[in-house]
């Protein structure tokens, strides 16, 4: 059934000077097993929203439902953030344990399952990440690289076996190559684990090859919201906004400025040099 946002609302330091209203009457949908892009400016709701996904913060007024359930109505919050996994921005900076297999280890430690359980799960969020245990497992998380050290965070969340994964700015920061090995993780958990994937990102090209909807944030109040293709046609508001473009969207906008008949639904660059080439007919 997926999850179901109705009508939130948070007012931070409610009933003083400073008042103000992170988030007003959001509503959104988002389906079982998709990925969800969340864009906006620093300051438009994104983190708040999220926070309140596994219960961080609640709201002053509205409800989220995740597969019917409203879970502000159910108090045991172990088993919602069992079921939803949140990624914080530069989450190695959470890593505390003397080794990588512990520090993984650690959220499964807490449920009470078996140690062999407790391994299994340590061995499959270590494989989906991308992790090699057998090189790394014992050696302290400190020594490992951004990328490395990323990745074991993300594990020790995966290891919860969550359905739903809230990743904030997952390839930030990080180099070319593990930025690409981010987005392959992100597709990796989503298409094998069957994991609802809501992706905070300033990275609009990863927005775009990534997910199936993108809702746009300002203000506390979503604005935009449809497939990516819908999304970033949408280049003028975007642009009013002051957020960015996917690299191949940018160009068919130009070009479409220019008069070329370029179709406006296409989003990598393969399909934008198909484009172009078919028009002058190379």
């Amino acid at each position: 059934m997926g999850i179901i946002i109705d009508r939130l609302m948070h007012i931070y330091n409610k009933g003083q000077h400073d008042e103000f209203k992170a988030l007003n009457e959001i509503s959104m949908e988002i389906d079982s097993a998709s990925i969800v892009g969340i864009i906006g400016h620093t300051g438009s709701g994104k983190s708040t929203l999220i926070q309140h996904l596994n219960g961080l913060l609640r709201p002053d007024s509205g409800n989220i439902y995740i597969d019917g359930e409203n879970i502000f109505a159910n108090s045991n919050l172990l088993q919602l953030r069992r079921k939803v996994g949140l990624v914080f921005q530069y989450p190695e900076h959470q890593l505390f344990e003397e080794n990588v297999e512990k520090d993984i280890a650690f959220g499964p430690s807490n449920l009470g399952l078996s140690e062999e359980e407790i391994s299994e799960r340590v061995s499959f969020a270590a494989e989906m990440t991308g992790l090699n245990l057998e090189m790394i497992g014992k050696r302290s998380p400190f020594e490992l690289s951004g990328g490395q050290k990323r990745k074991a965070a993300i594990a020790g969340v995966i290891a919860m076996k969550p359905e739903i994964l809230v990743m904030d700015e997952p390839a930030a920061g990080l180099d070319p190559q593990a930025h690409r090995d981010m987005t392959n993780m992100i597709k990796r958990i989503n298409k094998e684990m069957g994991c609802t994937v809501i992706l905070v990102s300033h990275d609009m090209d990863d927005i775009a090859d990534l997910c199936n909807k993108v809702f746009v944030m300002k203000k506390g109040s979503i604005v935009i919201s449809g497939t990516p293709s819908e999304v970033f046609s949408q280049a003028e508001r975007l642009q009013e906004m002051g957020l960015g473009m996917p690299a191949s969207a940018e160009l068919v906008w130009r070009l479409k400025k220019l008069s070329v008949d370029c179709r406006a639904d296409i989003l990598n660059e393969e399909s934008v040099a198909d484009s172009i080439a078919e028009i002058l007919k190379i």
